[in-house]
Order: structure tokens, then sequence, then C-alpha cells
């Protein structure tokens, strides 16, 4: 490739004379690329906004429903760390691992959220295996090594994804916030046994890393962390107020429906909203028992008093002010009423909390998708923004000067693709050095990206983004270019001046 003092990137430029094949190396000044970027491009994306999948009017929503956990209450990495190092306590002295494993310590920013984790094969990738996997924090597997594993392919059948202790897939996604601990410390472990040459069954370690991590929460450890230092561990308590008592000045009715026990909500509530929470709420639904609060009719109500304990009266109406525990959404929609597109649920868990309420009940949704804020301010980045367009650029090359097959078109063309590689690889880097963004795998969106369209009409960072919109605001989704719609990309931009070769032989073709 033609380099000069004066440039940062340089290419070659393949096209047809006559009958003579021309290689001419032309110029490509670094200020050229700044120009194709339109100005105030790197500051595009709010990082505080509301993003639709679909069009929705807050107008028309009468009812606003709220998990609690990674929603109304937002966390502190400083709780992974704890999650880590409980867990693997717990496998150490209950379990009998390893001492060799209290060296390892919680790494914060290894893994992201939507990874798929093969329980047979021990591997831990974005669907569907496109870019590098991690099978431990130390052992990098490439990827031919990936698809001989999985039969020369990069996309899975479904006959593989099923039953599994018969609670799910072999293929496991973690979909929840919590479970980035859990990924970490599954890479540790094996890290660890792949080191030390110990043989493990992969079924055992992932299951047993799975009770140490739910023990974690069931037995209430992580509660008692959180309750003892709420200012350490709790964050965006001031908004989260200011977005319910906006929505109740506003005659909107709010309920809450969550999987934590009422004294750690109550807690907590009182922590970001003050002790008469509970009177800006219609209905209060803990240890709810997601998602099969969405599925199952059978678990009925249970009322508890101002201190938590069960009440024994059957429950035939949900009172304002009440606390209410277990139950199932048929009840909830036969006693309340709130049905179809004027209610409005906000959760993280895109399975757990937002997909049933979608495809099965009509419910609006809202996801909450934290790690959002981060990915945008470094797409606002001037380096991600360079990468990206250049990026493009080369990809448009390739496409249209890939016919030329002399010797030296051939070698322009391995270089272009030896630079394009890095760059994609650069640009994945600026996410996570391991697995790059949770919405997308190179020029693919990942399976995470996919799901969080089908299941949320709008996602945000944090609640607290509510506070940036009217209450009867109308979100429109932006019509995104298909394939064969010719959208103006940036490397037709680039590279629309060229002429298409044989153009007028094709002209011809019906």
């Amino acid at each position: 490739l033609a380099q000069s003092p004066d440039t940062a990137r340089g290419f070659t430029v393949c096209f047809l004379t006559g009958r003579v094949m021309c290689v001419v190396s032309l110029i490509f000044p670094f200020s050229l690329l700044l120009d194709l970027l339109p100005p105030g491009v790197c500051s595009l994306l709010n990082p505080a906004a509301i993003y639709a999948n679909n069009e929705i009017s807050l107008g028309d929503v009468e009812i606003y429903g709220f998990d609690y956990d990674y929603t109304l209450a937002q966390y502190s990495n400083l709780l992974h760390s704890m999650i880590f190092n409980t867990a693997r306590d717990i496998l150490i002295e209950q379990f009998k691992y390893p001492e060799g494993l209290g060296k390892y310590d919680y790494i914060p920013g290894f893994a992201i959220r939507g990874l798929h984790y093969d329980v047979q094969k021990v591997s831990c990738t974005k669907f569907s295996l496109l870019g590098l996997v991690f099978h431990c924090v130390l052992v990098l597997v490439e990827m031919l090594s990936v698809i001989e594993l999985y039969g020369g392919t990069q996309h899975i059948p479904l006959y593989q994804m099923s039953d599994f202790y018969g609670k799910g897939p072999s293929l496991k996604q973690f979909m929840d916030i919590f479970s980035l601990p859990e990924m970490t410390l599954l890479s540790s472990v094996i890290d660890y046994f792949i080191t030390h040459g110990i043989e493990f069954d992969q079924v055992h370690l992932y299951k047993d890393i799975s009770d140490a991590i739910r023990d974690v929460h069931v037995k209430g450890v992580m509660y008692k962390w959180i309750e003892k230092d709420m200012e350490q561990y709790i964050l965006h308590g001031d908004e989260i107020y200011a977005v319910l008592n906006r929505l109740v000045n506003h005659k909107k009715k709010l309920f809450l429906i969550t999987n934590s026990p009422f004294s750690f909500v109550d807690k907590g509530m009182k922590h970001m909203v003050g002790k008469n929470w509970r009177d800006l709420f219609d209905m209060v639904i803990v240890q709810a028992d997601k998602p099969n609060f969405f599925t199952d009719r059978r678990k009925p109500f249970r009322k508890l008093d101002d201190n938590g304990s069960l009440q024994w009266d059957k429950i035939n109406q949900l009172e304002k002010g009440k606390i209410y525990k277990e139950g199932n959404l048929f009840d909830f929609l036969r006693l309340t009423g709130w049905r179809g597109s004027k209610v409005l649920y906000f959760g993280d868990h895109l399975y757990s909390d937002l997909a049933d309420l979608m495809l099965r009940h009509g419910w609006r949704t809202g996801a909450i998708v934290p790690e959002l804020e981060t990915e945008i301010r470094i797409i606002n980045t001037e380096q991600y923004m360079h990468s990206l367009t250049w990026q493009q650029a080369l990809t448009g090359l390739l496409e249209r000067m890939q016919m030329y097959q002399d010797a030296e078109s051939k070698q322009v063309l391995l270089e272009w693709m030896k630079e394009r590689q890095e760059i994609r690889s650069l640009t994945k880097n600026l996410f996570n050095p391991q697995f790059g963004s949770i919405f997308r795998t190179f020029h693919n969106p990942t399976y995470f990206s996919r799901r969080l369209v089908r299941f949320s009409d709008i996602y945000m960072a944090s609640i607290s983004c509510l506070l940036n919109y009217d209450v009867n605001f109308t979100f429109y989704p932006r019509r995104t270019p298909l394939q064969h719609e010719a959208p103006l990309w940036m490397d037709q931009l680039c590279t629309g001046c060229m002429k298409t070769p044989f153009l007028e032989e094709m002209v011809h073709i019906r």
C-alpha cells in the first residue's frame, strides 16, 4: 500500500483502461477521511436517550410497571466482585475445589452479557461463533479450531441446543447482569484446571458453579451486603424518585413485580425514594418467581403485613398500599383489568422480564440496558468513527475490485483484506478486548441485540432517561436499511464515484 510521510493511510485502486489492466497507487490523505465525517458526527448519540424498536406513544400508556433489581435499583460494580469472591469461596469450602482458586479475583470488564456458554464443549462465545472464543481467562481458542469443533460450520443447529437438566439448552445464554461474575468464575476455574493439568467433567463443573452462584442469591448473602451499605452499592436513587413522582403527578398508575424479598426491596426503596415509597405504587408484588409468574397459573397471591409476615386470607382483590407475594399474571390481569398496550413494563432481563409480556399478553415493554451508556460514549469517539469509516471504505473497495485476478491485483486485495481485518479487530476491542460489543459481532447484530429488538418496544441505559421526555412523547423507530435497499453507507460514499467494471455488459442481462 502506498504511504507517504504526510498521510496516515494509503490504498491502491485497480481500474480498466481499454484491454490493459493497470494498477495505480493513489495516496488517500487522512484529511480526506476526516472530511468524510460530517461535523459533529462524533457526538450524535446521546447516552441518556431512549431508543425505539417500535412506535409507542407514552400518552397512550396509563399504567407503568417495574422490575426492581437493575431496573429501579442500579448497582455498582463492587457487587460483582463480592458475588465472585463469595461463590469462589463456596466452591473451595463446600464443594472441595482446589484452594489455589483463592488466588483468582474478579476481572471487571472481562465478560459481557449475551454470551453463550457451551456446557459440553466448554466455550464462551457470542452467537454465531464469529470472532475469537475464550474458553478460559488465559487460553484463547482460534477461530479455525472453533469451527472444527462444531463440525466445520459457524452456525449451530437447534437440535444441539435442546434440554439440559430439564431447564434449558445445552448452549446456555447469559442474559442477566448478575451473570457477569458467574461467567468470570467459570473462566477462572477452567483456567486453573487446564493450567494445572487437572481433568474435569464439563457438565459437573458448570452445575457446581451455577449452584454456588445461586446460593449467593437464594441464601440472601447478597441482600445483606447491599442493605448494610446502600450508599456504596445503589446508584441513581434521587433520579428514581423523580421518575416515579413525575408519573404519579400525571395520574399514571404504578406497580412493581420483582423476585426479590420484601424486606430487601423495602430498605432499598426507602433509601432511594423515601419512607413513604409505597404510596406511589398501586400494586407491589415480591418474590414473584419470574418468569414462572408470567406463564404458570398455579400459584395464588399471598398478602404480607407491614412487617413482611404472611397473612392467610384468600386474595379476592389487589389493594393499593398492600404487599403481595408470589401469585401469577393471569390472576393479576383478572383482578386489575390492566391489559394490552396501555401497560408499559420495564425490566433488565429480556427473557424473564419482557418476552412473555410482549408475545403472550400484548403489554408494551421497555428494556433497561446499563451497558448502553458506555457503548454510546465509545461510538461517539473520533477513534471509533474514523475506524468505522475506513473499514467501510475498504469493504467497498474489496467488493468492487475483487474481479481483477492478476498477480499484482491479488496482492493489493490481500493487503486490503489484511488491513480490513485489523481495523475490525481494533473497532471490536474498543468495547471489550475479549468479546467486543454486546450489540454487534463485526457487521452482524449479536443474538442479544436481536432478542432486544424482538422483546422490547423501547430500550435505554436507565429508568432516569424517562426524565428527558414529556409524558406524552411518541417514540418513532428509525427506518433501518435492508441489504437490498442500497443505503448510502459510508463505503458507497467513499467508492461510489468508481465505475463498476463490466457495467455495460450487465445492462443487457434481463
